[in-house]
């Protein structure tokens, strides 16, 4: 006799057609385990609970039981918490139907980001602010995790040292969200020590880019990695010898154009009234890549600060620790 699975926590309704679909109807369990495109990895494990072998399972029941946690960590770390091997939990991915950890891990910080609103308690009572506090500042937390699980750490790496290095940075963006954060690329790395600059006019982004050469570099910022002006301008300045970097949309023509592509692919919400996720997920590659730039040349980054701080002396008495130009 075949087995079948249902959802652990709610029993499948027989007149729910929709949710049948969602998990493949009442079909075996060994049938649906060979089906590859796993497209809710919170439902496929919730579907196969207790079906799995025994080690697999102490697999599944931690991170059920530490959703948020588990899109976040390592194969190894998901390992030792669950008391099981490495090659356990890459065996549990493929039982999933993903291709292994790393495509597993992708899926579920995916379903997490989209998924948490719904699998909290009861709603509370709480006040409009405070709903608009927990509805924004949860989708801005999810987005950062998202695109943590997302980063290529090698092309970090490589952007890292490039921008170290540089004898001048121009950060480019056109529209709203891009050009700011091109003037936050500038703002955090001029204080390094290299000279930055950021310009959101695409007729000026050209003109500039014609005079780059060896040692300079671009970074051209886009949600979208569309629009022209950006894609004329680092193909400009790449063949004048300028390095370039994006950090856009994954697979974007902006991404395919540049030297060094930081990509990312963050879901923005339904409500229109809320802020781009993604607009704080770049603010935050950023600091990353300006916090990197800075470990790599800390003498003169410190005398930069230093002199920064100083020649802010005479605007504020207070000595202690705290932003650098307020």
């Amino acid at each position: 006799m075949k087995e079948y699975a249902f959802c652990r926590y709610r029993q499948l309704p027989k007149h729910d057609a929709g949710i049948e679909a969602a998990v493949g109807g009442l079909r075996p369990v060994e049938e649906r385990q060979a089906v590859k495109k796993v497209i809710d990895v919170i439902l496929r494990m919730r579907t196969l609970d207790g079906k799995f072998s025994r080690r697999e399972q102490r697999v599944a029941d931690y991170i059920l039981s530490n959703l948020e946690n588990s899109a976040r960590q390592t194969q190894s770390e998901i390992a030792q918490a669950a008391g099981v091997s490495v090659a356990t939990v890459n065996r549990f991915c493929r039982t999933l139907g993903c291709e292994g950890f790393r495509d597993f891990r992708i899926r579920l910080a995916q379903s997490v980001a989209v998924s948490l609103q719904y699998l909290g308690g009861a709603s509370r009572t709480d006040s409009e602010a405070d709903r608009l506090v927990t509805q924004v500042f949860g989708a801005l937390v999810d987005g950062l995790n998202l695109a943590r699980s997302q980063l290529d750490g090698a092309a970090l790496e490589k952007a890292i040292e490039i921008l170290a290095g540089a004898r001048r940075i121009c950060f480019l963006g056109v529209g709203g969200g891009s050009a700011n954060i091109a003037r936050e690329g500038a703002n955090r790395f001029f204080r390094l020590g290299i000279p930055a600059e950021a310009h959101a006019d695409g007729y000026f982004q050209r003109m500039l880019a014609s005079t780059l050469s060896q040692g300079d570099v671009v970074v051209a910022i886009s949600a979208s990695g569309q629009p022209a002006e950006l894609l004329d301008s680092v193909a400009i300045a790449a063949q004048y010898g300028a390095e370039t970097i994006a950090l856009t949309r994954t697979g974007s023509p902006l991404a395919k154009a540049t030297g060094v592509a930081i990509e990312i692919d963050i879901p923005e919400d339904q409500d229109i009234y809320k802020p781009s996720a993604s607009r704080l997920v770049f603010i935050a590659i950023i600091d990353v890549l300006a916090a990197g730039a800075a470990r790599k040349r800390p003498e003169r980054v410190k005398e930069c600060l230093r002199r920064i701080r100083t020649s802010l002396l005479a605007l504020s008495e207070d000595v202690g620790p705290r932003p650098i130009g307020d």
